[in-house]
Parts: C-alpha cells; structure tokens; sequence
C-alpha cells in the first residue's frame, strides 16, 4: 500500500467517524479539517457511498448519516488486524510528522474495538516487529502471516532451513520478533538446535509448520534483544 493509498483510508476512516457524531457536516467543513480539495471530499463521499454507507446528501446544506444506522462493530480476523499492524510499521517510516499522527490516531480506534485478547496480540505485534525500505520490492517469501501469528500465540515453529553454504537443517524455534532489511525479512528466535537466539531468512525457510505446542514467552523487548546481544 503506497503513502497516497493509506493516507486515503486514514481520511476515510476519520470521515466515517465525524458522520457518525455530528448531526450535519459539509463538504467545505471536511476540506478544511483534513487539508484538502472539495472535490476530493466529494470523491470520499461517493467511494463511502460505494461501500453501503448510506449517506444522505442535503442539498445546500451537507451530508449525514441516514438516521438510526449505526455502524457494527469492527471485526477482524488475526490475519487481518496484524496486516493492519505491519502497515503502521511501513507508516511510521514516513517523513510527514502530520500524516504519521492521523494514521496512528485511526489505528488506535481500531485496535479500541479489538476483543483484550486479540489486542494484546496487536500490541505484542506491533512492539516485535520492525522495518527497513526494501529497495528492490521483491516478494520473497510466503510466511509472515503464519509466523505473525505463532510469534503472538506462543506456538513453536518447525521447518527446514537452507544456510549460506547451501546446507538444510530441520529446526524448531520459539519465535521472537520479525525484521526487514533492505532485501529481505529475518527471523529472529530462539533455536531449540543451536540453543541460542538466531537469525533466519524467510525465504530460506521451506515446508514450514506451526505446532500447537507453546513456549514460555521471552520477558524482554525488541530494544533490549539488540541491547543484549549487539
């Protein structure tokens, strides 16, 4: 999702809120506060319109919402809410203090309607996971969603692993954290083989399996990983 794509939905997401504790608003009321053109407001309209919101339109006077609807509730799956969280992390790259604000600010109303359990998982998510621009945009690999998922349930992870020397090894790990680089997505978890924290590359990682079976989590943040060990 590119910086436009997502600062589109962030002002999406706060139009929808607006309509739904104001009584009226107007077009030039909604240019103004999120800082751009009247017919940009009007495009926002009709793509909530699109999307089944049903927005009345008064004439000379603005829009509401048709009265008596509410929104239900936002549900996501696990799947769903650490997409959410991984594009936090990409926005949280960008260079505009305002527009970092406002997503983080529609963020944070999402994660509001979170059952506990799933929240604390977003929270966990969002504390383990960092991110550098990947410059040459290829997709390489296949399991993030998978290991997000183990990383905040506790659930060890098998799977063969391919070194720099080309050699495969069958390993079982506790998962940690998950970083970019500029090529490619790591690992970073506890290696039940090697007994130590280690680094691996996704898409060195073949005919991976999540276990039911559960770890103790690692009482320690990300930052003090890095400070420990580097």
């Amino acid at each position: 999702m590119n910086d436009n794509n997502t600062k589109r939905l962030s002002r999406l997401t706060a139009i929808l809120t607006q309509l739904q504790t104001k009584r009226l608003l107007t077009a030039t009321n909604l240019a103004d506060k999120f800082n751009v053109s009247v017919r940009t407001i009007y495009r926002d309209i009709r793509a909530l319109e699109q999307a089944g919101i049903p927005i009345i339109t008064e004439d000379g006077k603005g829009y509401s919402l048709m009265e008596g609807y509410k929104i239900p509730p936002v549900m996501f799956t696990e799947s769903q809410a650490n997409a959410l969280i991984l594009a936090e992390q990409l926005v949280l790259k960008n260079k505009d203090t305002s527009f970092i604000k406002d997503y983080t600010e529609a963020i944070d109303k999402i994660k509001a309607v979170l059952k506990q359990t799933d929240k604390d998982r977003a929270n966990l998510l969002a504390d383990r996971t960092r991110f550098e621009q990947n410059l040459n945009r290829e997709r390489n690999s296949n399991n993030i969603s998978e290991l997000q998922r183990a990383l905040t349930n506790f659930q060890l992870v098998k799977f063969d692993y391919t070194n720099e020397q080309n050699k495969t090894s069958n390993r079982t790990v506790e998962p940690f954290a998950l970083i970019s680089t500029t090529e490619n997505w790591l690992l970073i978890a506890w290696c039940r083989l090697r007994k130590e924290f280690r680094y691996f590359r996704l898409d060195r990682i073949t005919k991976m399996q999540v276990q039911t079976e559960k770890f103790e989590q690692h009482k320690m943040t990300l930052q003090e990983y890095f400070d420990k060990f580097y």
